[in-house]
Order: C-alpha cells, then sequence, then structure tokens
C-alpha cells in the first residue's frame, strides 16, 4: 500500500508546484514583456491616472458622455463582481417592460423618433461589454453636441475615428469603445 502512496503524494506534490506555480509564473512574466498593456489590464490613463479598462463597460449618465449598453450585471449595472445576463428569456414579459421603457428613455434622451440599435437597450452576456455600435454611438452624437455646443459633424466625426473595425476583418461586428470615445470627447471639446 504504500510503495503506490508514495508515488501518488509526489506526483501530486510535482504536479501542484509545476501547473500551479511555475506554469502561472511564466505565463505572467510571458505576457509581461511581450503584451504589457494588456497584461495589466488594458487600462486607460489619463493625466497619469487610470480611468478605466478598455475591457470592462462603466456607467456614463451624464449627456455630455457617450453612454454604454444597459447592463444586468449587479444592482446598479456594470459590477464586475456580479458579471452576468439577466438571464429572461426573450418572452418574459419583465424583459419586454424594461426594453419599452429603456427604449422609450432612449429615444426622449436623444431626440429618435424612428428605430433604435439593439445594443441601445439590450444588455450583453456579461453585463459587463465595453463597446458599443456605430449606429447607437451617432445617435447620441446630437445630444452630446448640445451639451458641449459643439457641431453635431464633429462629434460624428470623432465616432468614426473611434470605430474599429472586424477582427479580421471578417469577425465580429463593427463597434466604438465608449470609455475610448468620451476620453478622446473630453480631449478634443472639453466642457465649458
Amino acid at each position: 500500500m504504500f510503495s503506490q502512496l508514495r508515488p501518488a503524494v509526489l506526483i501530486t506534490i510535482v504536479m501542484t508546484v509545476l501547473t500551479g506555480l511555475i506554469y502561472p509564473l511564466a505565463i505572467t512574466g510571458i505576457a509581461q514583456v511581450i503584451f504589457p498593456y494588456q497584461a495589466n489590464g488594458s487600462l486607460a490613463v489619463r493625466n497619469g491616472t487610470a480611468v478605466g479598462s478598455e475591457l470592462i463597460g462603466q456607467a456614463f449618465t451624464k449627456p455630455e458622455y457617450f453612454h454604454p449598453r444597459p447592463s444586468a450585471a449587479g444592482p446598479k449595472g456594470y459590477d464586475a463582481t456580479a458579471s452576468g445576463g439577466s438571464n429572461l428569456g426573450p418572452t418574459n414579459p419583465d424583459l419586454a417592460k424594461r426594453i419599452e421603457k429603456d427604449a422609450a428613455e432612449y429615444r426622449a434622451e436623444n431626440g429618435v423618433t424612428s428605430g433604435i440599435p439593439a445594443d441601445a437597450v439590450t444588455t450583453s452576456g456579461s453585463g459587463l461589454d465595453p463597446d458599443i455600435s456605430p449606429a447607437n454611438a451617432l445617435l447620441q452624437a446630437r445630444r452630446i453636441a448640445r451639451a458641449r455646443q459643439v457641431a453635431e459633424t464633429e462629434i460624428m466625426a470623432l465616432v468614426r475615428k473611434n470605430t474599429k473595425g472586424r477582427e479580421l476583418g471578417f469577425m465580429g461586428e463593427p463597434r466604438v469603445n465608449v470609455l475610448q470615445l468620451n476620453i478622446d470627447l473630453d480631449l478634443q471639446y472639453p466642457m465649458r
């Protein structure tokens, strides 16, 4: 019995050290050398201070900023410790009521009378999506231009400048990172 127990204990210790200590340290070291920005959380820095991560959505609610898509992560949204969707199915009446309410608020806030992009009223699977569609951002341009007293065409040009295309030219959809867009907005058109 002890002849079988000794190798089992040794392999457990060796594999624990190898996979629980050496491998993670090696991968962390390689990532720090090859991809330091990404390995440290893709933090957006402004005036020497981290203002957020380009990978995690944040709540922007002031009229002079682009607003992200709704979040179901935590009671107030955008809570990284409670990442997840609402788990409400497409036939759930609570989901339909929330979407109708959010759509009415979006239309009123942005002066939109016709259809709106789906990402303006639906949450992402994680509740932390940092990106919105270019169509969503462009519909918000009028509100932001009014709040910042800038021509709407200038805000729309800023949206186009910050629009990222499909990955490798064919994967995903075009998108705009809300945090980066709002940082550029503050740099180019500060509030008066």
